[in-house]
């Protein structure tokens, strides 16, 4: 059978949810890595391998790799999230957490309960995602390299190409190995070995669009010669499998080149006219399976736009280079990220794994998020609701964090979907997770007196109608006392008792000034921006 009758292509969730964009340590190398494997194989009773419990990755992080513990439990826990779990698993996991009083409690709740993290740290390899290694992307930048490799399907592909003989050779059982730990012409590949690479590759036989993991098609009897399988020894030859695999490797049809190449454009609930010629909207639900959607937003400028639709759902949305504007994706969603954009506003539906933003000025963020992660960013605000802790990776200045602080009919219903909790919420205690600086000055939490609830200005059905979880008691005070302000202004007002020529001259007053505020505050655009276009030119959801 002709072997290239089947494309093989590398995955993007990975490396857009599981790829820390930070160097990793030191010792996550690739000599340190050939250790790891020798050692959890020689210790599989202990539970080890082929499932690694959190306590023996903490012994290995901590103890060998000198890895800070709450640095090794991030590492873990990511690769935890990117395992197949249903909402219902994640929304038990949450609860447990929630129950525990002390660290201790947590602990070993951690070392009960996550127990299923399959051995795949070739992912954390010393050269992904490294600013020392440019990214291929024709955009790069220094100061977002690392972030463009990780949307970047031609790196990710070009990664593993590159690498795809130490992560065969990390896959060896240590027999199949010489005494440096390579492999020989004769070395097998186990069966097991293709099922754990089949969590970075997978493929289709051409002309045809049902999708199979690596294991299935190198299973496949047609290819057995091609892929070296024997069926007398249940594993496969090395070195014909590589040839296999490297003769296969093609371009992801799902990836962000693909959607923005033959993309179909999105329409929007609501959107301004006018300002859209530059605005490149593109998605690709219309052709790939639910778990590899993709919205690619890039050049929105100064535009308000609203969508909830099946389009957004479990997508993994890019937002690139957007300036002020006010965008509502109001739907669960897979993965966020938010690139280069300045004096812009996102309110985004419940992010089910990583909500990551790179090179961003001046941005507000209101999400509900499993993770957030943040670099290079200058005068961003987060209100966020998260059950992990904030990462703050290299070059931010200023940022704020504060409460979640709004809410739209259908958000419980939508965290519900994507396993996403009210407790623990994890938004004040946020990570430093670089190696210039553990300056906590870096960031700031929100004081009581500057805050406001956000109000979505959009009608929807469904049945939230408060803030999930509520405010924290501090802010719910701020609030309080607020109202009661109003409430004695409006008591002064009524007694004074003025005329009705005084009272109109007191509402232009009272006008004028708000309309110097709405000025003053950049909240003039927003309102502007919420007036309906002209009957014939409003967008309808699709």
């Amino acid at each position: 059978m002709d072997q290239s009758r089947v494309l093989l292509w590398v995955k993007a969730e990975p490396f857009i949810v599981g790829a820390l964009q930070v160097p990793p340590p030191s010792k996550f190398s690739l000599h340190y890595l050939r250790k790891i494997s020798t050692y959890v194989r020689t210790r599989a009773t202990e539970g080890a391998y082929p499932r690694l419990y959190w306590s023996t990755w903490r012994h290995i992080a901590c103890g060998k790799l000198q890895l800070a513990k709450d640095l090794a439990w991030l590492y873990f826990e990511i690769f935890d999230s990117l395992a197949v779990k249903t909402p219902e698993e994640r929304l038990e996991w949450s609860e447990i957490l929630s129950n525990c009083t002390s660290e201790d409690e947590v602990e070993r709740q951690r070392n009960q309960q996550l127990n299923k993290v399959s051995l795949r740290t070739s992912l954390i390899g010393e050269e992904w995602p490294s600013p020392r290694n440019r990214s291929q992307s024709p955009d790069r930048t220094e100061k977002s390299s690392c972030h463009n490799k990780n949307w970047n399907d031609y790196s990710h592909q070009t990664f593993v190409y590159d690498h795809l003989s130490d992560l065969l050779e990390l896959l060896l059982d240590p027999e199949q190995l010489t005494a440096s730990s390579h492999s020989t012409n004769s070395s097998l590949v186990s069966r097991e070995a293709v099922v754990a690479l089949s969590f970075l590759i997978e493929g289709a036989v051409r002309r045809t669009r049902k999708i199979y993991p690596l294991h299935e098609l190198a299973l496949w009897q047609p290819l057995h010669a091609e892929s070296g399988f024997s069926k007398i020894s249940k594993t496969f030859s090395f070195y014909k499998l590589e040839a296999w695999l490297r003769a296969c490797l093609t371009g992801n049809p799902f990836g962000t080149s693909a959607c923005l190449k033959s993309g179909k454009k999105l329409a929007w609930a609501h959107q301004v006219e006018g300002t859209t010629k530059r605005a490149k909207i593109a998605c690709n639900t219309h052709v790939a399976p639910r778990m590899h959607r993709m919205v690619v937003m890039s050049q929105v400028y100064k535009q308000t736009l609203a969508k909830s639709s099946d389009t957004l759902v479990g997508a993994h949305v890019k937002i690139h280079r957007c300036n002020e504007s006010f965008i509502y994706l109001l739907s669960p969603l897979r993965s966020v990220t938010i690139e280069k954009c300045r004096n812009s506003t996102f309110v985004l539906g419940p992010v089910q794994t990583a909500l990551h933003l790179q090179s961003c000025d001046n941005i507000k963020v209101i999400a509900v998020c499993h993770r957030l992660s943040i670099s290079s960013t200058t005068g961003c605000i987060f209100h966020i609701l998260t059950p992990t802790r904030p990462l703050i990776l290299s070059g931010n200045h200023t940022v704020t964090f504060a409460p979640f602080h709004t809410h739209y009919p259908m958000l419980e219903d939508h965290m519900a979907k994507t396993g996403l909790a009210t407790v623990p919420n994890y938004w004040d205690n946020p990570m430093i997770v670089c190696r210039e600086s553990r300056d906590t000055s870096v960031f700031r939490l929100l004081p009581p007196c500057e805050f406001y609830v956000f109000i979505i200005p959009f009608e929807m059905e469904g049945d939230t109608t408060e803030i999930p979880g509520g405010l924290p008691s501090s802010y719910q005070k701020a609030l309080g006392h607020r109202e009661q302000k109003i409430h004695i202004w409006q008591k002064t007002v009524k007694e004074a008792r003025l005329t009705k020529d005084q009272r109109k001259q007191f509402q232009v007053l009272v006008e004028n000034k708000f309309y110097e505020w709405l000025i003053n505050t950049g909240h003039l655009q927003q309102l502007d921006s919420l007036v309906p276009p002209a009957a014939g030119s409003k967008q309808a959801a699709g």
